[in-house]
């Protein structure tokens, strides 16, 4: 049964970091008219990037599918930790509104990095 919930819960996320990285190509669904000043200065400089935007973009969607997939879920939990820890600083710093989703998402990436511990002790040896 913690499998299965772990195995939904791991899809959603990854179903996130995907429709995140095709909204972030492709712009289909519109900025908030909203937005606090703070986090609309934010995002005007992440824009002002050129180039920062498309590669996160990028380690979103590749993230997201790794990690949506059981097999690939280990690796796609390390491609997504620096995308997860810039979310969480940009809500802890700019948009506490998002901060409980955002300690969830992060929640569950590092309980993933802690159970695929083992794989990544090959790396460090």
């Amino acid at each position: 049964m913690k499998n299965k919930i772990v195995n939904v819960l791991c899809i959603l996320m990854g179903l996130l970091f995907i429709n995140g990285g095709l909204n972030k190509i492709f712009k289909y669904i519109p900025t908030p008219d909203d937005l606090p000043e703070n986090l609309q200065k934010l995002n005007d400089a992440f824009e002002t990037i050129g180039w920062l935007m498309p590669l996160v973009a990028i380690v979103e969607l590749t993230g997201g599918i790794l990690f949506a997939i059981p097999k690939t879920r280990a690796l796609g939990a390390v491609v997504l930790f620096p995308v997860m820890t810039g979310i969480l600083l940009v809500h802890i710093f700019n948009a506490p509104e998002g901060l409980p989703m955002a300690i969830i998402l992060m929640g569950l990436n590092l309980w993933i990095l802690f159970e695929n511990r083992d794989r990544y002790m090959a790396m460090l040896r």
